[in-house]
């Protein structure tokens, strides 16, 4: 990491899960909290930040809406992948018991993760933008009928007590991050690891333009992680963003962007960097090799 990063946006409050993926990948960075994902990638961009840390695929609520069109829109570049376990606490103030509770407050993806605890209470439910906010308005209310479910640094942060913890029904809940630069930082081509190589394309108006595009790394031996696509306001022009294992320097990339060309448009590399560890764990779990 760069001498000079001082500080990382990211969106939601101090304490959000984001919040923890920040300090967990850059423990000496300043985190900066934003109202939105666009104000976290326009903090990067006029230089406000020298990052931003942004979720983009969760394993029970699926992708996060809007960040892939935010990437296609801005010039920014991937520099990294974070995992990040979420382990969701039942939070109340200071003294108060899960008895007391008639309100809980959350974010709107984290309340149905907690569907089977949740069953078991009988207390309204209140959407917040995220877990850490919901934790922050409980400690102003000091009202022992409201709870929040949020992490454990949401707790310290705001003063709350941990009432219940984990709480979540499955407990193999795991958010993806992307760390995003305004300049690219690609690794070495000879470094040690595993590469992914993020990009966006779009298809041509040829039949099986799709299958014809993807061809080439399929015959050069890249494997891909992710594939998913966008539609535009009409519903026509697919967009597509891939995850490529492989560096965009070798030649074997090369050759599958020569191929892509063919049949593609609007290849935009998003950039390259190292996988994180997870992928190996559970890749290892699953008796892949």
């Amino acid at each position: 990491m760069p001498e000079n990063y001082k500080s990382i946006s990211f969106q939601g409050a101090h304490g959000a899960y984001s919040d923890i993926s920040c300090r967990a990948v850059y423990p000496d960075l300043k985190t900066v909290p934003c109202n939105s994902f666009s104000e976290a990638f326009e903090n990067v961009i006029t230089g406000k930040t020298d990052l931003a840390m942004i979720p983009v695929d969760n394993t029970i609520a699926g992708r996060v809406a809007d960040v892939h069109h935010l990437m296609a829109e801005r010039e920014l570049f991937i520099i990294g992948e974070h995992f990040q376990k979420v382990n969701l606490m039942l939070l109340g103030i200071k003294g108060a018991k899960i008895e007391d509770l008639k309100h809980i407050h959350s974010h709107l993806h984290a309340l149905p993760q907690c569907r089977k605890f949740l069953s078991g209470l009988e207390a309204s439910q209140h959407v917040h933008a995220d877990t850490a906010g919901a934790a922050a308005e409980i400690s102003e209310r000091q009202d022992k009928a409201h709870g929040a479910i949020a992490s454990e640094l949401a707790a310290e942060i705001y003063g709350l007590d941990i009432l219940e913890r984990e709480i979540e029904d499955k407990k193999y809940n795991t958010t993806r991050f992307l760390v995003l630069s305004g300049e690219p930082e690609f690794p070495d081509v000879e470094e040690d690891g595993d590469i992914i190589t993020s990009l966006l394309f779009e298809v041509r108006n040829i039949p099986a333009a799709l299958y014809k595009a993807l061809g080439g790394f399929a015959t050069n031996g890249l494997s891909l992680t992710k594939l998913e696509s966008y539609v535009d306001e009409n519903f026509q022009a697919a967009r597509f963003y891939c995850d490529v294992e492989g560096h965009p320097e070798s030649t074997e990339f090369n050759r599958a962007l020569e191929e892509l060309g063919f049949f593609a448009k609007d290849v935009k590399l998003l950039g390259a960097y190292k996988a994180h560890s997870f992928r190996k764990k559970t890749n290892s779990q699953s008796g892949e090799l």
